[in-house]
């Protein structure tokens, strides 16, 4: 990897994405793992089914309690749907609402 990394054969977004990397190539724990990729996980353009599909994967390997993992949930939700679902008069309490 470090080769590939030198040679301009990997590239790098964010540190946070090579850390993670580093740490999976290194044996890191699963769980530190899993929560970094929780940490990184954004809805893009993708649709909420595929969002929520990827982040539930993750999140359960993650030992987030559910609160923390709602919190992780609407961050990572595209802006204009996390701004309707503030605006909703029940607000959310757990990733199945």
């Amino acid at each position: 990897m470090l080769e590939d990394l030198k040679a301009g054969k990997v590239e790098f977004r964010l540190v946070e994405e090579f850390l993670l990397e580093l740490k999976k190539f290194s044996g890191g724990d699963e769980e530190s793992v899993k929560v970094a990729e929780l940490k990184k996980i954004k809805q893009g353009e993708r649709t909420m089914k595929e969002f929520i599909q990827e982040f539930r994967r993750v999140a359960r390997e993650s030992k987030y309690k559910e609160r923390v993992l709602v919190v992780k949930f609407k961050k990572g939700m595209n802006r204009v749907i996390r701004r309707k679902f503030v605006e909703t008069e029940r607000p959310l309490s757990s990733i199945q609402q």
